[in-house]
């Protein structure tokens, strides 16, 4: 490209005061006269990136995803969208430009969540309960199981857990609320004072505490009848259940050491 004949164009068609300053992305070679048109539209053109979101990830560690992938990235105005919006933003493979704006990335995730729901809606109205109950535990059933057989089984154990009123008492809730996982809990920290402690409160917490994927929800609107009551996973992920507080108790002793 000469410069000479650049400035001039850029000029003759209206002057410097008309030139868009900024980052342009060229995939392929381009005339003189696109370019000077380029430029005095503002028309950047910037790389499309790949971005996946994993299931069972929250709000917060989303955020994260997409400061570490966009240098200029925003996340504060990010985080101060979404918080309310936790458990809909749809965990999928995304393409969004580098300057994308927190407001447009919020939008995007939000109606591919509803795309996606609106998949399975016959089964949803079938299972006859709130949409929010049905995110708040499929967000619960994200992180107590990864097959969809065992999440299955727990999502018939949580749901008659609540059906009789007896507390939930899932694990799952301590990332959300102080950090620690399943082998990281003491008998104190079951004790914290938070709504969404399941030990402490009976029903389910007052939303999402992740994002769930669409397998997550069809596990918790077709959940397996059993008759246990009790489940946990032991260090190697399988699943133990159990019918009575005692058989769980021994199940318990055989397969987790929490922290002291």
């Amino acid at each position: 490209m000469c410069p000479g004949l650049f400035r001039f164009l850029t000029y003759a068609s209206g002057g410097a005061r008309k030139v868009k300053a900024g980052e342009y992305f060229f995939d392929q070679p381009d005339s003189l006269f696109k370019v000077v048109s380029r430029v005095r539209r503002g028309y950047f053109e910037t790389p499309l990136e790949s971005v996946t979101i994993p299931e069972g990830v929250s709000v917060r560690e989303i955020g994260g995803i997409f400061s570490r992938t966009f240098n200029n990235f925003d996340e504060e105005r990010f985080l101060e969208l979404a918080q309310k919006d936790e458990g809909y933003l749809f965990p999928d493979t995304y393409r969004f430009r580098g300057d994308e704006t927190a407001e447009s990335i919020v939008l995007t995730m939000l109606e591919n969540f509803d795309a996606k729901v609106a998949t399975i809606s016959d089964k949803l109205e079938k299972f006859g309960r709130p949409l929010k109950d049905i995110i708040i535990m499929a967000s619960i059933i994200e992180e107590e199981a990864r097959t969809l057989t065992t999440r299955r089984m727990i999502a018939g154990i949580l749901w008659k857990r609540l059906s009789i009123g007896m507390p939930l008492q899932v694990d799952a809730v301590f990332p959300y609320i102080i950090g620690k996982n399943t082998f990281e809990l003491s008998l104190e920290d079951l004790k914290v004072d938070s709504p969404y402690n399941t030990y402490k409160y009976v029903g389910l917490p007052p939303t999402p505490i992740t994002n769930p994927g669409l397998d997550a929800i069809l596990a918790t609107i077709t959940p397996t009848k059993s008759s246990y009551f009790y489940y946990l996973s032991d260090d190697k992920g399988e699943m133990h259940y159990a019918k009575t507080h005692g058989e769980h108790l021994i199940n318990k002793a055989l397969f987790i050491h929490r922290g002291n």
